[in-house]
């Protein structure tokens, strides 16, 4: 089988440079090959010296492509143009992968005969957070044991394999409509529609880097604000959703002048949670406080 390791990037170079690098190193156990397709949705391809710089040292093969119009959907969609693989992989540039990331996912997906496998993506400081970031989690996703049956709530492209056979007559297979957010859980919902499973694999481990920047109060209420804007694009699960906003709204209002007392970590995470449905609620009326990821 092989595998094309598809990396979507946007002016991230010295995180692209490492990324790169780590992949070109995953040990395949002589079960797989694989190459690297980077699709680069800067205008300015601050990507590309950096693939040309590397190309020549790295393992394997390695594509570029620039996308320059700004969305997430369009630059996934360009990665899966120049894909030549049987199996699609699909990691950020702002993470990096253990040694047998590649390996775990191929076995997960050959073991369990299943449509794709997603693993953890776990947060790596190089800077000391702050205490009430660790107390709160709020950089920490869920864990599963590995084989665990995903539900397209829970799917993401951080780090997934999946058979390229799924996406075949699929066109576009991210929706550009969602901007820049959104259209990977879109896309996970359409093919558990189409009858594809995906299991967990917790062995198959990446690491985010999380940034001084990630731990602003604004930026984590601004990409709440963004989720919650984007939800009425999912076509499921809208009513019961709206219902549990419009609890959920007043509940926290009222709960967060106590929180402040109970401790920081707690009152963020609520107001975090309080955006989120806000933004849910405006939606209904046609309104999007956030229309841009936050970088």
């Amino acid at each position: 089988m092989h595998l094309s390791v598809c990396i979507c990037t946007y002016r991230r170079p010295e995180w692209l440079r490492r990324l790169l690098k780590d992949v070109s190193e995953q040990d395949t156990h002589g079960q797989f090959t694989f190459e690297i397709v980077v699709a680069d949705n800067d205008p300015s391809e601050t990507g590309s010296p950096v693939v040309a710089e590397l190309k020549p040292s790295l393992k394997v093969p390695i594509i570029y492509a620039a996308e320059p119009r700004r969305s997430i959907s369009h630059v996934r969609n360009m990665t899966l143009a120049h894909a030549t693989g049987d199996g699609i992989v699909f990691i950020d540039d702002d993470e990096f992968p253990s040694k047998d990331w590649l390996y775990n996912l191929f076995t997960t997906l050959k073991k369990f005969d299943v449509a794709g496998v997603l693993g953890p993506v776990r947060p790596h400081f190089e800077v000391k957070p702050p205490q009430w970031i660790v107390k709160g989690r709020f950089c920490e996703r869920p864990e599963h044991e590995t084989g665990y049956l995903m539900p397209w709530s829970e799917c993401r492209t951080g780090n997934v394999l999946f058979r390229r056979e799924i996406i075949k007559g699929v066109s576009p297979v991210f929706l550009p409509e969602f901007g820049t957010a959104g259209s990977d859980v879109n896309f996970f919902w359409r093919m558990i529609q189409n009858g594809c499973t995906f299991v967990w694999c917790n062995e198959a481990a990446v690491y985010e880097v999380v940034p001084p920047a990630r731990w602003k109060r604004s930026f984590m209420l601004k990409r709440a604000l963004l989720r919650g804007g984007n939800f009425l694009q999912h076509p499921e699960g809208r009513i019961q959703s709206i219902a549990t906003s419009l609890l959920a709204v007043p509940i926290y209002t009222l709960m967060l002048p106590v929180l402040l007392v109970a401790g920081h970590h707690h009152f963020m995470r609520y107001l975090v949670k309080w955006c989120d449905h806000s933004a849910r609620l405006l939606g209904i009326f046609g309104v999007k406080l956030i229309k841009q990821r936050p970088m």
